[in-house]
């Protein structure tokens, strides 16, 4: 029986402070860093050998090789110092967005407040003590001066394994101001974009593509209004040497306090960009109490719309399912702070890289390196960094992803048209922040003769259908938060029109007629995500064409013109039927028609599932998938829980509630460093956002599953596992549910009307 309560649930959740992450000892290294971000900000924070240390990294600082660079270290010392040597705390507040480090040494107390304004590009760094204190604070940059990168140095940019001759990280330009010092990075008139256009023959259609490099200019300054330049100083943190430009308070104080204020934009030339950041330290200045409420509102409101808590009655930090919990909050919090970026986390490190040493101790390279790149997008692992923020309630933090392939469909139109001849979006795999192939990937050592248009490579070739994965995304933010489709109904169209435009001029190629004896498009040659290459017909790209078009049709009828919703049916109809085989006497999900080899560990058989949703629970068929997911070989042999690996995803969806929770409960365990949820390397890089993200993933679907208007509560959640949840369902719809001891005790649904649509799945007894 089913206790139902539909009292209105508190306004913040007291379970959140529990997920609070609290320190009592100083850290080691920047690996052992905290995380502090907001708006399009972020932070690594930690106290090593009696200073404070943070680095600093924002959305967007692209270098002229495409490195996501960081802006900068900043160290404080105290004098006399409590941090050296004293008793020691050290806490993030999730409900604030802030760090807090406090020290005591006999009756010297002090307190370093840390916090990034979410809607100003500003640091603020406050000090506190019960006695007067002396504050340095040292800006350090390991950018005094150019740096030739070599080997796998480049893995950070765009030239990866192949640099054109030699490749420079240029210095930055730093210098004091009256009661600061200031740092900028110009890129300069040659860029990669450059180079990649040559190398993709397109110098005839340059001029028309969009070049987010070309003019950028980033930077900031660090200032104290009580503040003094005190030199300047060289030294060396773990393997990389830095020039330090010190800042010394100028009398002992009980309070002290700083900013780094942050600037980025497009300008003609240096001085442009140096009065916009005058503006910018201006803005900072005016009433920071009124900016700091603004802070914590924003914090208020981001935890209020949605949550999950595991076990919340148990808080215990040894175990794995309250981890499990309390780690999905760390994550979605590592989002929050991007929030409103002009560029997307990455899927390899997001804001908060480290050290490299301190991730592969082979490494001899500075703060700014990131394996797979900084303005290299993989698709197939920024989609799962994604997908959590439509059940989490934060449709709005989509756009920064979104806006990426939608500032690029031009130059994706381009490629098609130039290369080919026919119309539509051609969005590659690895591809790069200007809407081209990723050079390294697209090949400098190509056969004469083959397709421009290609990416000659044995993983990416053909592989061009994530893509159908954001034109969903778009769709489901409109069915979730009532966004408004028509602004992205070009960008879709244009993205439905390569596949169709593109597969009947293949087919032409290769002889008389455009579609099979049918009437049915010939996806070949195709690729089953990176794994099953040359595939004809592949499934994941059925399925996405399917659900995106069959989710255009379901729009209100007064959503595109009768033109165009007979073009949309016409398309549907071309598409092939997905493939099934035979295995042990099981019917399975074929991952394509045929194939002519594996190259990669993914199971993209099973993208029906998941992102398609074409099988699932309450959902026809359902057997013939879970038989994909037990009896597939290549499924059984790829299964994992390690880096972007989907298998808990697919098992949630499916309803195998057993396999669901073992494989979710491993993604999201502690990460083994001494932040939780700093996973990886896995394939890629520590943090591994796509890690944390296919684990937020996982655990939504184990709680809700929806189907249009249906919602289903609880499809794959253990008996044992008492929980506390507030999610989101499309139609602007949230469901708050409390389990406790295998029993609903408390469902709330907003709007009531809805709750007739809920279908608990699990039988609680």
């Amino acid at each position: 029986m089913l206790l139902l309560s539909t009292q209105p649930a508190a306004a913040q959740s007291p379970e959140l402070p529990t997920n609070n992450i609290t320190w009592t000892s100083p850290s080691r290294n920047s690996a052992e860093s905290m995380p502090c971000g907001g708006g399009d900000i972020g932070l690594n924070v930690w106290s090593e050998a009696g200073d404070v240390l943070f680095y600093a990294a924002r959305s967007g600082t692209f270098d002229e090789n495409n490195s996501l660079l960081k802006l900068g270290r900043v160290r404080l010392r105290l004098t006399p110092n409590p941090f050296e040597n004293g008793r020691f705390t050290q806490i993030l507040n999730l409900a604030q967005g802030d760090v807090t480090l406090t020290a005591e040494q006999g009756a010297l107390k002090a307190q370093v407040h840390l916090w990034v304004d979410v809607f100003r590009p500003v640091v603020h760094l406050e000090v506190s003590s019960n006695q007067p204190l002396t504050a340095e604070a040292r800006y350090e940059s390991w950018r005094h001066q150019d740096r030739v990168l070599k080997g796998k140095e480049n893995n950070q940019n765009s030239y990866k394994w192949a640099p054109q001759g030699e490749v420079k990280t240029r210095h930055d330009s730093l210098r004091f101001r009256p009661n600061g010092v200031e740092f900028v990075h110009q890129n300069r008139p040659e860029t990669v974009f450059d180079v990649t256009v040559r190398q993709q023959g397109l110098e005839p259609i340059k001029q028309q593509l969009f070049n987010p490099l070309r003019n950028l200019i980033f930077g900031g300054a660090l200032t104290g209004e009580n503040m003094q330049p005190a030199g300047t100083f060289d030294g060396q943190y773990l393997r990389t040497p830095y020039r330090a430009y010190a800042l010394k308070s100028r009398a002992a104080a009980r309070r002290h306090a700083l900013t780094l204020v942050l600037h980025t934009s497009y300008a003609p030339d240096l001085a442009q960009w140096q009065q916009e950041l005058q503006q910018t330290l201006k803005s900072a200045r005016q009433n920071p109490k009124a900016a700091r409420q603004q802070t914590l509102a924003w914090w208020c409101t981001f935890w209020q719309r949605s949550f999950i808590y595991v076990q919340p009655a148990k808080a215990a930090p040894n175990s794995p399912e309250w981890q499990a919990g309390r780690n999905y909050q760390l994550m979605r919090y590592l989002l929050g702070c991007n929030a409103l970026g002009q560029w997307p986390t990455k899927f390899n490190g997001g804001l908060f890289t480290y050290d490299p040493a301190l991730t592969d101790s082979t490494l001899r390279f500075t703060p700014d390196f990131r394996n797979w790149g900084g303005g290299t997008h993989t698709a197939q692992n920024q989609r799962l960094v994604y997908w959590p923020l439509l059940k989490s309630g934060d449709a709005a933090l989509l756009k920064p992803q979104l806006d990426f392939y939608r500032r690029n469909l031009k130059n994706a139109e381009l490629r098609s048209e130039f290369y080919w001849g026919h119309p539509g979006a051609c969005f590659t795999e690895q591809l790069e922040n200007f809407g081209l192939p990723n050079p390294a990937e697209y090949n400098w050592k190509r056969p004469a003769n083959f397709d421009k248009g290609l990416e000659h490579n044995a993983w990416l070739e053909y592989e061009w259908d994530t893509v159908l994965e954001f034109c969903l995304m778009m769709l489901d933010a409109a069915q979730y938060a009532g966004q408004d489709i028509l602004p992205d109904l070009p960008f879709i169209e244009s993205c439905l029109t390569f596949f169709d435009q593109h597969y009947q001029y293949r087919a032409r190629q290769r002889g008389a007629k455009a579609l099979d004896g049918e009437g049915h498009l010939v996806l070949y040659p195709g690729s089953g995500a990176e794994t099953y290459k040359m595939a004809y017909n592949s499934t994941a790209t059925i399925g996405g064409l399917r659900t995106v078009l069959s989710r255009l049709l379901a729009l209100p009828s007064s959503i595109g013109s009768p033109e165009q919703r007979k073009e949309w049916t016409a398309r549907l109809n071309r598409l092939p039927a997905i493939s099934f085989r035979e295995i042990d006497g099981h019917r399975l999900i074929s991952p394509a028609k045929s194939w002519e080899r594996i190259n990669n560990v993914e199971s993209p058989q099973l993208y029906p599932v998941f992102p398609w949703g074409l099988y699932g629970v309450g959902k026809p068929d359902l057997e013939t998938a879970q038989n994909t997911y037990r009896y597939d070989p290549d499924v059984q042999k790829f299964r994992s829980h390690v880096g972007w690996k989907q298998h808990n995803i697919f098992a949630a969806r499916l309803g195998l509630r057993d396999e669901a929770a073992t494989l979710t409960v491993q993604k999201l365990q502690d990460s083994g460093r001494r932040f939780p949820a700093f996973w990886g390397p896995g394939y890629d890089w520590a943090p591994d956002h796509n890690w944390g993200g296919s684990g937020m993933i996982g655990l939504q679907e184990m709680l809700l599953q929806t189907d249009d208007r249906k919602i289903y509560l609880l499809p794959a959640w253990p008996r044992a596992w008492d929980v506390h949840f507030k999610l989101h369902a499309p139609y602007q719809t949230t469901v708050e549910c409390t389990v406790k001891d295998g029993q609903v005790t408390e469902l709330k649904v907003t709007p009531e009307s809805r709750r007739q649509d809920v279908q608990v799945i699990q039988q609680l007894k």
